[in-house]
């Protein structure tokens, strides 16, 4: 079952643009945020919102996503056990209420958490590209917003794609906190 109907960039065009190009969006604008996020959950969409930027290290990184997600007592707080879990949130198994259209990660500030720990926040946004990308491929929606206060900071290709900004905010000019 494919995720999208035939004419969804005409029946679903804002979801359906987010994840077009890649599963995980950047944000700048706490606003736009915002209308994006209020967007997804008023159609039906599961949004969990986590402040990375309060994240001490990579362990309560962890111990914040497994409660935010819902992820079984036996989550292994590493990176392979998130991507793990991640497959189980696709099939349905927890982490999303019964009938939500599809999971939304919302991570705030993760500047701050990338200033530190770089390859745990590409490392994280990459697993979660790849589960995004394997639940579309059974019928799931995952997509992960990621919000910076800093427009110029940039990540490598998750998921094999790239990064992209969000469509109000592709321009650099039109990117302010």
């Amino acid at each position: 079952m494919a995720c999208w109907e035939p004419d969804a960039p005409f029946s679903h065009p804002f979801d359906y643009r987010l994840v077009q190009n890649t599963f995980v969006s950047m944000f700048s604008s706490p606003a736009v945020l915002r209308e994006a996020t209020d967007w997804l959950a008023e159609h039906g969409y599961h949004v969990v919102t986590l402040n990375a930027a309060t994240w001490a290290g990579t362990d309560d990184m962890h111990r914040k996503l497994a409660a935010a997600l819902d992820f079984p007592s036996y989550y292994g707080r590493n990176l392979n056990a998130f991507s793990d879990c991640l497959s189980d949130v696709a099939t349905g198994d927890y982490g999303l209420p019964p009938g939500a259209t599809g999971l939304v990660l919302v991570l705030l500030g993760i500047e701050v958490f990338a200033a530190s720990h770089r390859g745990t926040a590409q490392a994280l946004l990459n697993a979660f590209a790849v589960q995004a990308r394997n639940a579309a491929l059974i019928g799931s929606r995952m997509m992960c917003l990621v919000q910076s206060n800093n427009p110029k900071l940039r990540f490598e290709p998750v998921g094999a794609t790239q990064v992209w900004w969000n469509d109000a905010e592709m321009f650099g000019a039109n990117r302010r906190p």
